[in-house]
Order: structure tokens, then sequence, then C-alpha cells
């Protein structure tokens, strides 16, 4: 994979769709423009939502930089799906799949006359295909009529691909939705547009066309490499004692895990609970990065987490990015429900329902993991998609209620709560997944699912809807897991802003130094006793006084089973001393005689060298325990 032309095609798309955004936006704010006539209720939202940003410039960038992203979003999904042939119909690409001169085949079919009969039955494309025809034929005049037509052609296919991928196509039931179309970007079929260059860099092998199971990797990257100008911006900002608010905290703490890293966490987590609960099993021999426990490391029955079925391996990864964590333990998932007789077609959606879970506080990327998962689970079934499932991808969004909000909500529940309760996820654009519910509200949000058909219907939707959000990011914050594997955020106290802060040092005390350190003591809050927690983070709360009191506890409640002490040069994407960094694993629960297995790596020079010595170590050990 040519990741330096994927940065290349991320980065200019970026710029391309901001200034498409922009043009839209200028054009739909000039009093009495089409877009406040044709739909003055898209506009309204549009104009609540610049306001809420701050209003004037401020919020208007705010609306340019989330809608932009949104249409890459879109852009790259059809591409990775017409190349795997999911989509019928190509929709960014042409009929060959890699030419950038050609049209997008589901435009070049429209031009013969043949529409996707599954799209165009959809009630909210009924119009759509009239104007398309009317725009071809020349009956309806236009500047541009095939790039008009194409438009709603891209929209028509938005809208139907709402039933399957709702968290990357919206509804367009909702205003939110139609401000997408109202903000589309224009000139998608020029020469040197974003879709051609996707189709030019996206080749169908970097999308894994000849894999069973495709290559997500590649959208991993993409956002990565797509949110790295935004990124150097927040960074010259801290040069300048600028600090991390809502707005500067997900460019400013995304890291893209490499492969290999990934492997050698879940191997070692999700792998081991299953080889402990049933050690005949034989998927370790694939297992590159897994590291035998020797017989003096050997844990008793009574400090392993019983693993009967697969069902019970729940993984969860708190600031999960666009989500390769639980991408390759999709993968090892997969061997696990495989090798004990499942049928291959239940597996992806046993998976996505019962094993991997996902919290973000970027819709961006949560949309991303969300979209990554749903292509491993297509990629492994042709009829994953007609049943219906979703993955467990939660978005940690702020929500606010007002003391008349929540005095209803009371009356709507049947309960007496505060109103610093009701709003818990007032900060959730800063905080994250680092809240911790309050128990009566955990409490409520387990109630009102199970009582869910005896809610009174007249009460104001929005705000049950308001209040059903509140509770299904609830119920994620509140799960204990078998298995959390994470990268977690990366920043010094020094770049935090005010609020997260005083946050941290509230609730996190001994980690307050750092946000990674305050992800590892809220990643164990999320494990069951002898579950397993696998994490990359800095090395310095290994060395540091400011961590000293963070290590005391980990020795003394948890037991590390492995780590691989990494130095720097392991992030071959950001080059050269910039990050030193340790991989380790912890079991929830202290084990006297466990010595585990620790990797000195800090003297590789690169990313491939250091992957080469992991590998050969976890081998040796291997070989070891053959013996």
């Amino acid at each position: 994979m040519n990741t330096s032309k994927l940065q290349a095609f991320a980065t200019d798309a970026r710029r391309q769709l901001m200034n498409a955004v922009r043009a839209r936006l200028d054009a739909a704010l000039v009093p009495n423009s089409d877009a406040q006539v044709d739909d003055p209720r898209a506009f309204d939202f549009l104009q609540r939502e610049i306001e809420r940003a701050g209003g004037s410039e401020q919020g208007r960038k705010h609306v340019v930089e989330r809608y932009a992203y949104r249409w890459f979003n879109r852009i790259i999904a059809f591409r990775y799906m017409d190349v795997h042939g999911f989509t019928g119909t190509p929709v960014v690409s042409p009929v060959g799949l890699t030419s950038t001169n050609g049209l997008p085949e589901v435009l070049a079919a429209a031009k013969r006359g043949e529409y996707d009969s599954r799209v165009f039955s959809l009630r909210v494309n009924d119009k759509a295909k009239e104007r398309i025809e009317g725009l071809l034929s020349g009956s309806i005049l236009a500047d541009d009529p095939q790039g008009r037509a194409y438009g709603l052609l891209l929209q028509s296919e938005c809208r139907f691909w709402n039933r399957n991928l709702p968290f990357m196509f919206e509804n367009v039931g909702k205003e939110a939705g139609r401000v997408d179309e109202l903000l589309m970007p224009a000139d998608l079929l020029a020469e040197g547009s974003v879709l051609r260059n996707a189709v030019e860099v996206m080749t169908p092998e970097d999308c894994g066309v000849d894999d069973p199971s495709g290559n997500v990797e590649i959208i991993g990257w993409l956002y990565q490499y797509y949110i790295s100008e935004r990124k150097n911006e927040v960074m010259d900002g801290f040069k300048k004692n600028h600090k991390a608010g809502a707005n500067e905290i997900p460019a400013a703490t995304q890291l893209f895990t490499p492969d290999w890293i990934v492997r050698y966490l879940v191997q070692n987590t999700v792998g081991r609970l299953w080889m402990q609960s049933h050690p005949d099993s034989q998927l370790h021999k694939n297992w590159d990065y897994y590291i035998w426990p020797s017989e003096n490391d050997s844990v008793g029955n009574e400090d392993i987490l019983a693993i009967r079925t697969p069902e019970d391996l729940t993984v969860c990864d708190p600031a999960c990015g666009s989500g390769h964590m639980l991408t390759y333990a999709f993968d090892l998932l997969y061997e696990i429900y495989e090798e004990e007789g499942y049928a291959p077609s239940d597996i992806p959606s046993l998976i996505l329902k019962h094993n991997l879970y996902g919290m973000e506080i970027d819709e961006r990327a949560a949309s991303l993991a969300a979209f990554a998962l749903t292509m491993k689970a297509r990629s492994r079934s042709r009829r994953f998609f007609k049943k219906q499932v979703e993955p467990n991808i939660q978005r940690i969004a702020p929500i606010t209620f007002k003391e008349d909000d929540v005095a209803e909500l009371n009356d709507l529940y049947q309960v007496n709560l505060d109103s610093m309760v009701w709003n818990t996820y007032a900060k959730a654009d800063v905080y994250g997944s680092l809240i911790q519910p309050p128990q009566e509200l955990v409490e409520l949000a387990a109630s009102a699912q199970k009582n869910a058909d005896d809610i009174g219907t007249l009460f104001d939707p929005l705000l049950r809807e308001h209040a059903e959000e509140v509770f299904a990011q609830t119920r994620y914050l509140a799960c204990k897991y078998a298995a959390v594997v994470a990268n977690p955020p990366y920043m010094g106290a020094k770049n935090m802003s005010g609020e997260l802060k005083q946050f941290v040092q509230d609730h996190y005390e001994d980690g307050k130094a750092d946000l990674f350190a305050v992800f590892i003591m809220r990643n164990r809050q999320f494990l069951r006793h002898n579950a397993m927690l696998g994490m990359i983070t800095m090395q310095s709360w290994m060395f540091l006084s400011s961590f000293e009191a963070l290590r005391r506890d980990i020795l003394q409640k948890c037991t590390i089973t492995t780590m691989a002490h990494l130095g720097t040069r392991a992030f071959g994407s950001i080059g050269g001393e910039v990050v030193s960094t340790t991989a380790f694993v912890l079991l929830n629960s202290f084990v006297s005689h466990y010595l585990g297995t620790f990797i000195q790596l800090v003297n590789g020079e690169s990313e491939k060298e250091k992957e080469r010595m992991l590998r050969t170590a976890a081998l040796q050990e291997s070989g070891n325990q053959n013996e």
C-alpha cells in the first residue's frame, strides 16, 4: 500500500472539499437563496448549527469542516464498496474500476437509460429519476446538466444506503441529512476532483480485493492523513500556548496504530483469554505475536476469566478512532467462531452483535469505525446486509437539558434526578469516555431499556430521543468487558484546556500528567475481574516520578503478562524521535508468582526492524514452551 500517495490524496481532498462546501454554504446564506426557499426547515437547522458553533465566521468554518469531512467519508466509502462489488452499479468508479477518465458507471448507466431498481424504488427517490432523465435528455436546462444529473444520482445512492449504513449516510427525513445534500460539493466529475483522485489512489489491490476480508486498514490511513493538516495547526497552536478544547482534541490526539502492534495487543488479550479457557485450541499457531506463558507463569483456574463460548469474549476500545483494534479483533474472533463450528454465514452478525464495542469522541472517526467493521462483515457474508445488524460503535456526544427539560424528563421516566445527573454528558465532546456516569443514571438506563414500551408517547419526541441517546452512552460507559484494547490519546497537561485539566485532576489524580495515563486508569475500570487490558502508550509512566502512584497501583492490583518496550521509531508514519512508546498487557488481578514476558525493542532503528524483532521474540517464546 502506497501510503505516501494516500497522504497526498487525503490532504488535497480536504482542501478541495472545504472550498467546495464553503462555496455551497455561501450561496445558501445569500438572502432568498434557493436553499432557503426550497427547504426552509433544513436551512433553519443549518443556521442553528452555525450559531451553536460560535456564530459568524467561526461557526461557518466549523460547519464547512464538518460537512466536508462527511462527504470525504462518503466518497471513500463508495469507492471501497465499488471495488468489492457491494454497490451493484459502481457509484463513484467507472465500469472497469480503474480508469480515471471514465464516467462513474452509475452515470454512464443512466445515460443508457439504466437505473438500479433497488435505489429508485424508494419513495424518497421518486422525483430524482425524472429530473435526472430530464437533465440528460435536455428537457431540463442547466449550466452543467451532466454534473447536476450525477449529483442527483449520488444523492439517491446516499439515501438508499442509509438503510444499511445509517452512520455514514444520514436519513434525509431529518434536517441534518438534507443539509448534507444542500452542501454537497459541485464539480465532482472534473479532472483532478476528489472523486477521480479516489479512483486513482484507492486501487483494488490496496482495498484488498484479493483478500477474503478486504483491507479496511486503508480507511484508517486515510482518516489519519485527512486530519494531518488540522493536527499540524493544533500542534502549532500548542507552541503559542493555545490549549486543546472540544474542537482541537480529535485532531490533536489521533494516531493510527501500526498493524503489527495491533496484532500483538489483540492476540495477547483476546487470544490469550480464549486459549486459557480452551487450551486444546490450535489457533495460536497462526498468531505471529502471541506470547505463550511459561509453566511458571501459568495462572491458576481461580485467576482465569471463564470464556465458555465465543459470544462471551466482549472486546472494547474506549477511544477507537477509525477502528483498527476492533477490525483485527473481528478477524481473530472469526477464527474462534469458525473453529467452534458456527455457520460461516452467521459469524459476522454474531461478532458485531455480541463481541465488539467501540466508543469515540469524534463523530467522523466513529462513522469510519462502524463502516470498517461493516465492510469486514460484508466481506465474509454476501447476505450480511439483509440481517440489518449495526456495529456497536457509540459516539460519546455532548447532550444538554434545560431546567424545564429536566422536569419533563423526570415526569416521563417517573424519577427525581437533578439537573447535574441529566447533564452528565454536557461536556462529552471534551471528556469523552473518561466520563463515569452516576449510578442512578446507570440504573435508569437499564430500566428504560427493559421498559421501553411502557414509556409515555405524549411527551416531546425530540426530548425523548435525546434521553435515549443519554441512556445509550451510559450503557456503553457502565459496562464491563472481557478485554479492552487501545491506543489512547496522548496529551500532556500543559496542552489541556482548563476544564479538561480540572476534570482529570478531580477524577484521575494519579494519571493527570498526560491523557494516556488517564486512559490507563479509565480502561482498567472497564474490565471484569481477571479480564485483560492491552495498550500502547508513551513509555514515561514506567519511569517518571509523576506516575509513581499509578505504577504502584498497577503493580499491586494487576499483573503484567507481557510488555514490548518499543522506544522511539515504532510509528514509521510520524518518523524519528517523536514518541517513545511501550506496548503491554495487564491481567486485571494480582498473581504473585507471575513473572511475565518482557521484550526489549528500543535498539531497533526502524518500525520494520522492531516488528521483526518482536516477531522473532514471540517465535522463540513459543519454541521454548513447545520443547
